[in-house]
């Protein structure tokens, strides 16, 4: 392979594993919760420290990857990642499965910044937005696999414990793999110093060509991950509410990472021909319809709709995350990723947290609903990023 398709299918792997094994989460979460009696509350409080302590670390996996080269922090994050499952395989108390998953914050923090930017660089403008398109879909065909696996052991009966230990094996393993062939083709090495200074020599700094676009972007991306984030987290227990048994209900995620990773690869195209504020309004207000018709709908007919919420739901990130490349200096790439899935991880510290609070003080229903409002008003963020784009399909 060329240096370039090299680096794609390293990164792509990498991105395979970190997502797939973040998003077995969302499907571990309620076989923990009646293994161990959690409430909403604290199920959303173990989701939500394992991204704090994602959010409070992927700022500092841009500027580790300055200082040590991207290769090494990819490997550090699927190491931890690995050490983070082994570890909760072992678990018999809700204080170690708390521990475990921050571990799992630790891991998770150090894969999309630099992954991003060594895709970036390696692709021409023409090819870039291609080269991050199979990227994104990569993490979500990591969910998939990683997810329906959990929910297959379930049926047939495999411990939940088994299945952790061997995800953890496979992270390790990979990473030992994956660091090999980096390092065989020359790939997430040092930059070199002189391309830390622009064109005339002054320092970059954070490397944000626009600012009042850029805090749009964040903020478009805070709103729409706190809906994705509690919708993974709590759609499991709104199919639950439903009577649905707990092994089936864990298919719930599954099915929405699945229409997740049709809306990434399609969205994208969508927002081409329509417009950037078009799509993204579209989308949401859609997210939110199909939020309200899951609460009103029977489990059957629920089932069959998730797939298009998955869509709906997930698409977005191809309208948004691509932006970055237009605000952010190129020597700077994993910076500007790094406070991008910084915001996200923020989301989902607040979102299952907020949502899991009002699902204890008053029902899941009613926390389904307040992501369909707040789904809405992620519009108008994006609002104020379409006006300050200039970009041709307004």
């Amino acid at each position: 392979m060329t240096k370039s398709k090299t680096t794609l299918f390293a990164n792509c792997t990498t991105h395979g594993i970190q997502d797939g094994l973040s998003a077995a989460i969302y499907v571990l979460l309620p076989i923990l919760a009646q293994s161990f009696g959690l409430n909403y509350g604290q199920v959303g409080l173990f989701k939500g420290a394992k991204s704090l302590v994602q959010s409070l670390l992927v700022v500092s996996s841009g500027l580790a990857c300055e200082r040590f080269g991207e290769r090494r922090v990819l490997i550090f994050g699927l190491m931890m990642s690995g050490v983070g499952y082994i570890l909760l395989s072992f678990a018999q108390t809700p204080n170690i499965i708390l521990f475990c998953f921050l571990i799992l914050g630790v891991g998770g923090a150090y894969h999309h910044a630099p992954s991003s930017a060594l895709v970036s660089r390696a692709y021409s403008i023409d090819k870039r937005r291609r080269a991050l398109g199979f990227y994104n879909s990569s993490g979500d065909a990591g969910k998939l696999i990683f997810t329906a696996m959990i929910s297959v052991a379930t049926i047939a009966a495999v411990s939940w414990q088994t299945v952790a230990f061997s995800y953890g094996v496979i992270s390790a393993g990979l990473a030992v793999v994956i660091y090999w062939g980096l390092k065989q083709a020359g790939i997430g090495g040092l930059i070199p110093q002189s391309s830390k200074t622009d064109e005339i020599g002054g320092k970059l700094g954070w490397g944000i060509l626009d600012r009042p676009r850029f805090s749009a972007l964040l903020s478009t991306i805070l709103m729409d991950s706190l809906v994705q984030s509690g919708v993974l987290t709590f759609v499991a227990f709104a199919m639950i509410a439903k009577d649905v048994p707990v092994y089936a209900a864990t298919f719930a995620a599954v099915l929405i990472l699945i229409g997740g990773m049709f809306g990434k690869a399609a969205c994208g195209f969508l927002a081409d021909r329509i417009g950037v504020r078009a799509a993204f309004a579209t989308l949401q207000s859609m997210t939110a319809l199909g939020l309200v018709l899951l609460v009103l709908m029977s489990s059957t007919a629920a089932f069959i709709l998730l797939p298009i919420l998955g869509i709906v739901l997930q698409g977005t990130s191809s309208i948004t995350y691509v932006i970055v490349n237009d605000l952010i200096h190129p020597a700077r790439t994993a910076r500007g990723y790094s406070l991008v899935y910084s915001t996200t991880s923020l989301a989902g510290v607040a979102g299952p947290f907020v949502f899991g609070l009002i699902g204890d003080q008053y029902s899941i229903e009613t926390a389904m609903l307040v992501m369909a409002f707040v789904a809405i008003a992620a519009i108008l963020p994006c609002w104020f990023l379409k006006l300050n784009a200039g970009q041709a399909k307004a």
